[in-house]
């Protein structure tokens, strides 16, 4: 399935990305990580072994003598095995001998062959012979390898066979291809991207602009990794808990300096580049400083979890948040102790500020409605209420120009177009783009008619509104709606085929998580809305009925 998508800005994307090298900082880092992760390990396996103990010596169980319950066969085939010598790690049997018996993980090491110099290896190559297919396929490689400033990029969390990692996939518009460029694995399920260009981790000198993203998963931790470099093993920086120990003690509890559950919402601020807000279901929302690798301020102001944090697009100390206990609440990051709040009916699923108005906002909600705020009046019923689909609304995003372009997606598979101009939101079209449960919905910011879909089937679409009916007849200016064009298909990754619906290779948590649950028995569907999945002019006919709550 595919969790989040973000988009790359044009530009921002060196053109020859670098393949990653260690580097003997870096080889000291990694060694001093893993040396404390085999620390913690062996502290982990004390205490189960203490816990193992203490069940032996339970008296009620001593009769059982259930610590050398299997040894007695065990144990004669293994001594019957070492008397002729066709199991033994002796040297005769090529074992390295010694040790008391011991096996030996490289047992036949001195069978290996070492060269000190690569042209002393008779399977290498000289100089003047050979190698100029090499050089061929290496140029090939690196012209394949090469972007373009024309290259829309577009980040995708995909998760299959329980095995997670970031896409970065290439969109050339001219002709309507997308492909995966390289991609970089995650040691968990990943529930949010955030692009940034600030420089942190190893190239936080260099000066300029970078070109990162920060991923927040299941893990109590944000990784953000450089896109620039392909082939890389371990993100640029890790904002989260660094003793271990520490994080195992504080599990359930809300902490000051880092989180103790998933990171659900990641929201970067663009207006003082060196902040990232996140959210998590620890219940709390943090502020972090990436100059400092550090936690800066914890917000405990909701009373569940916390599924998502945006910043203000202009005020730059300003954020929403929303969580599971049905509220959403604007603040000063400055003054976290005032805040302003407002109810809504169900577990909030998004939440997002309206850039063509500041002073108003969008919150997604489990029961399928999106409700329209204004942030001047606090704890004030909506402007309107928006009932968008009938199951939870799980993808929203607007258009970056055109005032009042509304995308939502749903757990209901369906994505849909609205005007929301005047405050009098109508349905534009209804489409089913073939992605399960539409997880993610996100415009395009350099070709603002493009919007990338994905879901639970693990595909993603690049979906071209310029050339719907629909959406050219309510957005286009008299120009557009006297020329209609042939709409364009949905774009999808190239050799990818599989489009099945792939929920069973996740965990059930996972797929609740994101789908946010049953939408609200109590509300009536609508009727007359034409959602058919394959007819597209049925779709284009922007009919619906919308449920507005009048402020």
């Amino acid at each position: 399935m595919i969790s989040s998508l973000a988009w790359v800005r044009k530009g921002a994307a060196a053109e020859r990305p670098r393949k990653f090298e260690m580097t003997e900082d870096e080889y000291k880092r990694l060694k001093r990580e893993a040396a404390a992760e085999i620390k913690d390990a062996k502290a982990e396996l004390r205490e189960r072994t203490k816990a193992d103990d203490e069940i032996l010596n339970d008296p009620a169980l001593k009769e059982f003598d259930l610590e050398h319950y299997d040894d007695d066969e065990e144990g004669d085939g293994e001594k019957a095995a070492g008397e002729d010598g066709s199991d033994s790690d002796s040297e005769g049997g090529g074992g390295g001998g010694g040790g008391g018996g011991g096996a030996h993980l490289f047992s036949n090491i001195k069978g290996l062959s070492f060269y000190g110099e690569g042209d002393e290896d008779p399977h290498m190559a000289r100089d003047g012979e050979g190698g100029s297919d090499d050089d061929d396929d290496d140029d090939e490689e690196a012209e394949e390898e090469r972007l373009y400033a024309s290259d829309n990029l577009l980040l995708v969390a995909r998760t299959e066979d329980d095995i997670s990692n970031i896409e970065v996939c290439v969109y050339e518009g001219e002709e309507d291809n997308l492909f995966v460029h390289h991609d970089f694995m995650l040691p968990a399920f990943p529930l949010a991207l955030e692009w940034l260009d600030y420089r942190v981790g190893r190239s936080a000198e260099q000066g300029g602009s970078g070109n990162f993203v920060a991923v927040g998963t299941f893990e109590p931790r944000i990784e953000i990794w450089d896109l620039d470099t392909m082939d890389a093993t371990y993100p640029d920086l890790v904002l989260g808990a660094k003793d271990k120990k520490a994080l195992r003690r504080a599990r359930g509890k809300a902490h000051s300096e880092f989180h103790t559950d998933a990171v659900m919402g990641l929201s970067w601020n663009r207006n003082v580049r060196n902040l990232l807000a996140s959210s998590s279901a620890d219940k709390t929302a943090k502020l972090w400083d990436l100059n400092a690798a550090a936690c800066v301020q914890s917000y405990g102001h909701h009373s569940d979890k916390v599924q998502a944090v945006q910043w203000h697009p202009s005020e730059a100390s300003v954020m929403l948040t929303g969580a599971y206990d049905r509220r959403v609440a604007a603040l000063d990051s400055r003054a976290p102790a005032a805040v302003s709040w407002w109810a809504v009916d169900a577990d909030v699923e998004g939440v997002m500020w309206d850039v063509h108005s500041p002073s108003h906002f969008y919150v997604a909600t489990e029961s399928g409605a999106v409700r329209y705020f204004d942030v001047r009046a606090a704890q004030a019923p909506p402007v309107y209420t928006l009932v968008a689909h009938d199951e939870s609304v799980s993808a929203m995003d607007q258009h970056p120009a055109v005032r009042g372009l509304l995308v939502t997606g749903s757990a209901d598979e369906t994505v849909k177009v609205w005007d929301t101009r005047d405050a009098k939101p109508s349905l534009v079209v209804s489409r089913n783009p073939d992605v399960g449960s539409v997880f993610a919905a996100r415009f395009c910011p350099d070709e603002p008619m493009l919007v990338a879909l994905a879901g639970s089937n693990g595909e993603s679409r690049i979906w071209d509104m310029s050339t719907n009916a629909s959406v050219r007849a309510v957005f286009g200016d008299a120009a557009v709606r006297a020329n209609p064009v042939r709409e364009k298909p949905m774009v999808r990754v190239q050799g990818r085929n599989d489009g099945e619906d792939d929920d069973d290779d996740v965990p059930e948590a996972v797929i609740a998580e994101l789908r946010g649950g049953a939408a609200d028995p109590g509300r009536s569907s609508s009727e007359d809305e034409d959602e058919d999945e394959d007819d597209d002019d049925d779709d284009d006919d922007g009919d619906g009925d919308v449920a507005m709550e009048p402020k």
